[in-house]
């Protein structure tokens, strides 16, 4: 990949800044799809991983030293760093350095959490001398710029801020939730709360933490320092750092939103399977929220190298066609329909196969005469000759996985194609 994109004002604050990308958990929330890779590794929107989201915002704001954090099922991920993320300048100091778990603090302990996973590698960011270390969920989907929330950072003289966002108090139970001043200054902090808080201005909402903290380095040190020797810690930003701060220390939040606007920016938490599914095909509206087609603001990563997808057959009942979908490279849509879907690269759909409302990964291949509604097809699956999907939920129930919501995730395995072998 080349990040050499045309020239932006890169500030001395975001110089002195250190990204890490914690990408090493497992999403188990996303069912079968992680089953055999990190969340972050997860492809999303016709040619990407979700962990590319963060990345090309670290790139883009002018941060070029960034550590990603593995654990998880990592091969996926460590391949995909590699090939997308691994020719930085680094003559000038760039790097996206991997930073697997290797028990480099206590040969019987992996990354016990997200806190931990950093002070397990104090030794590696002492020696990158950052003034401020900014740390990143690895699988959320969202644009932004991280320069405007360091400048808030050093205006403040904070010691940590949390990038917030609004969210349905229904859904707040999945994030931490804040109270906040009048200053901004976090009050409060409650991860994972049973009963959140409301706004006080906006009953139906509650203010969530994205995952995403700015520390003072040596701040941060200190902070993971003693809550190493803390016993009863569950070593978690959430749980443990962030709370034990609040209150004898400068903690703010920063609220993300459209520099242009104002308003609260595009961001999803793609945790669920309704959710990725619901997130991919929002990108195939006419004015999709996330705009992919955004030349000041790309989304880098490794381009497999592909043919243009092909549309073939024009006869009646044997017409090659998409119509409201995205089609990615190596595709080949062979007589068949495909309707408001999203077909991410070499997938094949053969002779009056019809394909709508769905998600189909890398490399599948959907046979003749079969049907696929409201799917999410796992990469690699060779769906049968005549197969119908999501159009029997209660017999769906039996053979695949069928999310609150009604969609239909597919793996290879469910189909009993053993594509990954452990023995």
């Amino acid at each position: 990949m080349q990040i050499d994109q045309p020239q932006r004002l890169v500030s001395r604050i975001t110089r002195d800044t250190l990204a890490l990308v914690l990408a090493g958990g497992r999403g188990s929330r996303l069912k079968q799809l992680t089953d055999w890779r990190a969340k972050p590794a997860v492809p999303f929107g016709g040619k990407f991983r979700i962990v590319d989201f963060p990345l090309s915002n670290c790139v883009n704001s002018g941060i070029r030293r960034v550590g990603v954090l593995t654990q998880y099922k990592a091969h996926s991920l460590i391949k995909h760093i590699q090939l997308a993320w691994g020719n930085p300048r680094v003559q000038v100091g760039e790097f996206v350095e991997l930073l697997p778990a290797q028990q480099r603090i206590d040969e019987n302990s992996w990354y016990l959490g997200t806190a931990d996973a950093i002070y397990q590698n104090l030794d590696i960011l002492r020696s990158h001398k950052a003034k401020y270390v900014l740390i990143l969920a690895g699988d959320h989907i969202y644009k932004m710029d991280y320069g405007p929330m360091l400048a808030y950072h050093a205006e403040n003289n904070a010691d940590l801020t949390v990038g917030c966002i609004q969210v349905p108090l229904e859904e707040a139970r999945a994030f931490g939730v804040m109270g906040i001043d009048r200053d901004g200054r976090i009050q409060r902090f409650v991860e994972k709360p049973q009963n959140p808080d409301p706004m006080p201005n906006n009953p139906d909402t509650a203010l969530a933490s994205m995952g995403i903290y700015v520390f003072n380095t040596e701040f941060l040190f200190e902070q993971l320092i003693k809550d190493a020797d803390e016993p009863r810690s569950e070593r978690d930003f959430g749980k443990n750092i962030i709370p034990s701060v609040i209150g004898k220390y400068r903690v703010f939040s920063y609220p993300f939103r459209d520099l242009q606007t104002g308003k609260q920016a595009y961001w999803r938490d793609v945790g669920t399977v309704d959710a990725y599914w619901a997130a991919n095909l929002e990108l195939i509206g006419v004015t999709p929220e996330l705009n992919l087609y955004d030349n000041d603001w790309p989304i880098w990563t490794y381009q497999e190298q592909l043919p243009p997808a092909k549309f073939v057959f024009d006869d009646e009942g044997r017409r090659g066609m998409a119509v409201d979908s995205m089609v990615s490279g190596g595709c080949i849509i062979s007589g068949a329909v495909v309707r408001h879907s999203l077909l991410f690269s070499n997938v094949v759909v053969n002779e009056r196969a019809y394909v709508e409302d769905s998600v189909i990964l890398p490399n599948v291949t959907i046979s003749e005469d079969a049907e696929v509604h409201k799917a999410v097809i796992d990469k690699g699956c060779v769906i049968p000759p005549g197969m119908k999907i999501g159009v029997d939920l209660a017999l769906d129930r039996e053979r695949f996985e069928v999310s609150p919501g009604g969609v239909v995730l597919v793996t290879p395995e469910m189909l009993g194609q053993k594509i990954h072998h452990v023995r």
